[in-house]
């Protein structure tokens, strides 16, 4: 069975703890305090009472009273509590709480007479009841605002490492998505000195050694594929002399498909250099299209929707689309349809579809995806295509036709959605500007 997650942030755990434990602290100082002015106040009434007894049984004993019981005190009083009638009998003066459900007690006091008679004294502790609640009442309100305030403060300093915390997973984010110039610690900023700091540096050290290492695995890949250009022309030459035959044929498309590989590769490294620049020009984007995919894939059908002018480099564009016919052509299925709409470029196959792990990952080099699409290419294509499509500030998207769990797929559809402001030739952005007989 699955766990429901509750997600919460720092601010509100914080504040909760924060809270809890003001209010636990407050509730038992409020005991401890009720408990011991209760206290105190039955003891100064216990001694408050034995003083008025002995007055009165001083009086009561003086033979000019004639032995009248005052302030109240009776002789043998029936609902004198059975445990003063004892204390009496072993001749001691005491006293005796006796609580209601009302929460007035009694308060009691006896004294034994020289005759064997009681001698004793009842008041009611009404006057302190109500003491006590006035003091229960400031007791809460105390301890209301100790929460409220500590609910408060926890807000705060929850709110401001939970604003530190998403600063710092923002930057991560950017990170990972290739932003090598941002750093963690920057972008947290502030003047507090705290654990995130910590985080943010040990993320930083993280970050500057992975892109050493992707950097030394690029400019070691770069320098292979450059080193290897040389004995393949060679190879290739080579070839070119060899007798007429079948396996000469073999041979000069071996060499062929190996210097391909080596100008994908480092294309590819170039790509991942991020040094790459877009050389722009205005173009009609369905005229475009419908012109090299006639030249490149014949088969191919092409539909413009809706013609549109941009501004993109039209070499980039263009192998953009020759990966991405070539790419329906070796793995896919026939007919090959185009359409532009706009500024969205669509190519979709009838094959088998991409891949579960193409349509969660993305592309990925040296991987030609299941065994229904395999057998032909090096997985380069779609991964230079994502590359171009960068550079030229546009983002490329795959599918399937069919949905999720369909036992039969409608072929793969990959999107290119050129972007409205194109980036420049320096790597920036500008707004785009047409003139007025292309609108």
């Amino acid at each position: 069975m699955k766990h429901l997650a509750l997600r919460t942030g720092v601010r509100w755990k914080i504040s909760i703890a924060i809270a809890a434990v003001g209010a636990l602290i407050a509730v038992a100082l409020s005991l401890v305090v009720h408990n011991a002015a209760r206290v105190s106040m039955l003891d100064n009434a216990r001694d408050t009472q034995v003083v008025r007894l002995q007055f009165a049984l001083r009086l009561f004993e003086s033979k000019q009273q004639q032995q009248q019981p005052q302030f109240g005190s009776k002789v043998n009083d029936p609902s004198l509590p059975r445990e003063l009638r004892r204390r009496a009998a072993e001749n001691r003066i005491s006293t005796l709480i006796v609580e209601h459900a009302n929460g007035i007690p009694d308060v009691w006091a006896a004294a034994p007479l020289a005759d064997g008679d009681v001698l004793s004294l009842h008041s009611r502790y009404g006057s302190s009841a109500s003491v006590l609640q006035d003091l229960d009442r400031a007791l809460i309100i105390g301890s209301v605002s100790v929460v409220l305030g500590g609910s408060a403060l926890g807000v705060l300093i929850g709110g401001q490492l939970s604003r530190r915390l998403r600063k710092a997973a923002a930057a991560a984010t950017k990170v990972a998505q290739g932003g090598t110039d941002v750093r963690v610690r920057a972008a947290i900023g502030g003047f507090v000195r705290d654990e995130t700091d910590e985080l943010a540096r040990a993320v930083d050290a993280m970050t500057d050694t992975l892109q050493e290492r992707v950097e030394a695995e690029r400019r070691v890949t770069a320098d292979i594929a450059h080193e290897l250009r040389t004995p393949v022309t060679g190879l290739l030459t080579a070839a070119e002399l060899l007798p007429p035959g079948r396996p000469t044929e073999l041979v000069r498309n071996r060499a062929q498909a190996l210097r391909t590989l080596v100008e994908d590769v480092l294309e590819v490294a170039r790509l991942d250099s991020a040094s790459e620049r877009a050389e722009l020009q205005e173009i009609a984007l369905g005229e475009f299209v419908s012109r090299r995919v006639t030249i490149m894939a014949p088969d191919a059908t092409v539909r413009v929707v809706h013609e549109s002018w941009v501004n993109t480099d039209p070499r980039r564009l263009e192998r953009i689309l020759g990966n991405l016919l070539g790419n329906a052509a070796k793995h896919g299925g026939t007919p090959v349809e185009v359409t532009v709409e706009g500024r969205v470029v669509r190519v979709r196959d009838h094959g088998p579809g991409f891949p579960d792990t193409l349509l969660r990952e993305g592309p990925s080099r040296f991987r030609t995806g299941s065994s229904d699409r395999a057998g032909v290419g090096h997985g380069l294509g779609l991964t230079i295509a994502a590359g171009q499509a960068k550079v030229l500030g546009a983002r490329l998207t795959f599918r399937n036709a069919a949905p999720e769990g369909a036992k039969e797929t409608g072929g793969a559809i990959a999107v290119l959605w050129l972007p409205e402001h194109a980036p420049t030739n320096t790597g920036s952005y500008r707004t785009l500007t047409r003139p007025a007989s292309h609108s």
